[in-house]
């Protein structure tokens, strides 16, 4: 019975090299593409999503005032029924029991 070694050693492995070098490229084109690029003109802007193009302020185009005041008061008040709960949260979890 011949013993044959496993791995880089062994010469008769013509295709270790091939898998080798696959497995490289498939993980530094899976890096590549996982890197976000931002977009190069204004052109290109306005065909990405908001939270694409980097901009902090919300987009207002095309809605009324009325809806504009109601999304800001809806916002506001979502922001402080979270706080809300979060406080009752944090206090039932990390009061001290006497």
């Amino acid at each position: 019975m011949t013993y044959q070694a496993v791995g880089p050693g062994n010469t008769g492995d013509i295709f270790y090299f091939m898998r080798v070098l696959l497995f490289i490229a498939l993980l530094s084109m899976g890096y590549a593409l996982s890197q976000p690029r931002p977009a190069a003109s204004n052109k290109e802007q306005t065909r990405l999503l908001p939270d694409t193009t980097r901009s902090q302020e919300p987009q207002w185009t095309g809605l009324p005032p009325w809806q504009k005041n109601a999304s800001d008061k809806a916002i506001e008040r979502y922001a402080g029924s979270q706080e809300k709960k979060w406080r009752r949260w944090n206090e039932a979890m990390f009061e001290r029991s006497t």
